[in-house]
């Protein structure tokens, strides 16, 4: 038997290729299938099935692609959501696949939709090998389950705790877990960083086994994760399997600066380079994402419509800077800055610069100065500096009174874990006005690894975002995004 796990950076999503007697199984493709392909044709496999677990939040699925690609079937589950799919399993149905036997569990609370598949040899068709879990169960946590509906937050957690007890722990302590993402992903919160378990490790940590239910339905609606905007968007894709890439990115044009100015002045422009580089000199306008932000905050300024243009470090990050955006449906890039920011540079066009400070910076101990942490906001309550307001950057643009009470003429500080976040933030604040606005480079780690004071708990003054928009990380809140592109 063959067995691989393939990741895919930056939405930190697993996919499974199983291999048996010359057939392969993938588990929750994505769109873009080429490593799938090439993993299979090196060992020696033919991919015949693709199994589903849920339609998938956070990126577009590839399912439809590789049946288009190698006709094998999709299988899922039996509900409405799956229709798209090429075999149906009910609740406890088995398929048998090579010397493997496959058993659909069905597992809402996530997703209404959400399946589990436990594995078995059929040598040991009573004893699981393995359960691949999608988003129901990860590795030190359980699946968001604000998603379907934000108001039946508290009666999704008791369905999913409901799920996970009755349908996933009986299959034993032996059972390997392979879940569909690991740390870092927004589909869950505390995921475990790491990428190996089975259910008796979990038994022993994970807040889905040693709550009681009560105790896991208040945790899952204490949780406050914001929900991209673009989360919708791959909701609806994923109802037809999600759809096959777009364009080569190899073929995407090199525009030289004057051409660059001119077309993006109505689009949008995301530099990709590191938060010092985009402070020290940028396009007027842009927005700073780092490279591997893109396929999360590129979907909190941008939709499948908005037209965009490219800065990168290096011509070479352009294949990834491109897989990033149409992993999450953002197909619609236009160009990239010929010569890179250099380039813009040397052509004399306008620049605009924003500021940087270090946490050992004398301007930090003024009085004057205010500080801004646009961190999640459970990460806010576990440490922040005494002082700062908070507002996640995913909401700053949507504060009804621009940044809040931040006055835009006055100085003003903003920082997060290491300063990627902080940077995307600049510059939004900057696109708001704002003219004398800060990165705080090394952010919270950097702070306290000098030894400089962190509080806990919330803003003495409420967070920003709640203050603002009167809401946290809902379903409501989060379809609140950054500007809307022209």
């Amino acid at each position: 038997m063959f067995f691989q796990r393939i990741k895919t950076p930056g939405i930190a999503h697993n996919a499974y290729l199983i291999g048996t007697e010359g057939i392969g199984i993938l588990v929750d493709p994505r769109r873009d299938i080429d490593e799938y392909l090439t993993i299979a044709r090196k060992n020696k496999l033919s991919i015949k099935y693709v199994l589903e677990t849920h339609r998938q939040e956070d990126f577009v699925l590839g399912s439809a692609y590789v049946r288009l690609i190698t006709g094998a079937q999709v299988i899922s589950g039996k509900h409405e959501y799956f229709a798209h799919s090429d075999q149906s399993l009910a609740d406890n149905e088995r398929i048998a696949i090579g010397e493997l036997i496959f058993t659909c569990l069905y597992t809402p609370g996530h997703t209404p939709e959400s399946v589990c598949y436990a594995a078995y040899l059929k040598n040991q068709p009573d004893r699981a090998w393995a359960v691949f879990t999608g988003d129901t169960l990860f590795i030190g946590e359980a699946g968001r389950t604000d998603l379907p509906d934000v108001t039946k937050t508290d009666d999704n957690a008791g369905i999913l705790f409901d799920s996970i007890h009755n349908k996933i722990k009986p299959l034993g302590a032996q059972t390997l877990l392979y879940p569909a993402h690991g740390s870092g992903s927004v589909c869950g919160g505390n995921i475990a960083n790491n990428d190996e378990s089975t259910l008796g490790l979990e038994c022993l940590y994970n807040p889905a086994f040693i709550h009681t239910r009560a105790e896991f339905i208040e945790k899952k609606v204490k949780e406050r994760i914001p929900r991209p905007p673009y989360f919708r968007l791959m909701e609806e894709v994923n109802l037809k399997g999600g759809m096959a890439p777009s364009r080569d990115p190899e073929t995407i044009p090199n525009v030289l600066p004057d051409d660059f100015n001119r077309e993006s002045t109505t689009d949008i422009v995301i530099d990709t380079r590191l938060p010092e580089a985009f402070a020290g000199g940028h396009i007027p306008g842009s927005y700073s994402i780092w490279l591997d932000g893109l396929p999360v905050f590129g979907g909190w300024i941008a939709n499948e419509r908005t037209r965009i243009y490219l800065v990168l470090e290096r011509p070479t990050d352009l294949r990834q800077a491109c897989l990033h955006l149409q992993r999450i449906g953002l197909d619609n890039i236009c160009g990239v800055l010929a010569g890179g920011f250099e380039g813009w540079r040397d052509a004399g066009l306008e620049i605009e610069t924003s500021g940087t400070l270090s946490v050992t910076s004398p301007q930090m101990e003024a009085t004057s100065m205010s500080i801004l942490d646009v961190r999640e906001i459970t990460e806010y309550e576990e440490s922040h500096i005494d002082g700062s307001k908070h507002a996640y950057v995913g909401f700053l643009s949507k504060l009804k009174d621009g940044a809040g009470q931040f006055d835009p003429n006055k100085a003003l500080a903003v920082t997060c874990s290491v300063g990627h976040r902080a940077s995307v933030a600049v510059s939004i604040l900057l696109r708001m006005g704002f003219v004398n606005v800060f990165n705080l480079l090394g952010g919270i780690t950097a702070w306290e690894k000098v030894g400089k004071p962190l509080v806990s708990g919330p803003d003495a003054l409420q967070s920003l975002e709640l203050k603002e928009i009167g809401q946290g990380s809902t379903r409501e809140s989060s379809s609140q995004s950054l500007p809307t592109p022209a």
